[in-house]
């Protein structure tokens, strides 16, 4: 089940930053750098947030989350996805990002991730998201940029 998040509930909260400080903690082991911000941010930091967020339900257990912004009226801009890694590799990203088109079918879609997180990277390539530029975001350490147009 998938369904909106209203992050002002602090117990849905809490679970959610624990999912994004352990699944951003495998991907900053993915590309060797831990100053990735979401890996920091504190629980009145992500409950204070002004994205949109929907969240991926097993039975009654939160196991992931994507969030995103829509900063016009043709573009999706996703800027995080997450997934317990508990529960990763098994589809729940995809199944987020499949959601997230048919609720907002916008013909521009944006995402970035580390380079060097190549699940990540691989998954957005797989769902038609071309790169668009890369960023060294500290030394040696690059963020891809995709664009996906319909």
């Amino acid at each position: 089940m998938i369904t909106p998040l209203d992050l002002t509930d602090r117990a849905l909260a809490e679970r959610l930053l624990a999912i994004q400080h352990a699944a951003y903690a495998v991907e900053a082991e993915l590309i060797g750098f831990d100053g990735i911000p979401p890996l920091r941010e504190d629980l009145d930091g992500l409950m204070s947030s002004t994205e949109l967020w929907l969240g991926r339900y097993d039975g009654t257990h939160l196991i992931g989350a994507v969030a995103y912004e829509l900063p016009d009226e043709l573009t999706v801009e996703i800027s995080r996805l997450i997934v317990d890694p508990a529960h990763a590799r098994r589809g729940h990203g995809r199944a987020l990002l499949d959601h997230l088109d048919r609720i907002e079918p916008r013909p521009v879609s944006l995402v970035s991730t580390g380079s060097a997180n190549l699940p990540a990277v691989n998954l957005y390539k797989s769902r038609g998201y071309a790169t668009a530029g890369e960023v060294e975001v500290a030394p040696g350490i690059y963020v891809t940029q995709f664009r996906r147009a319909s």
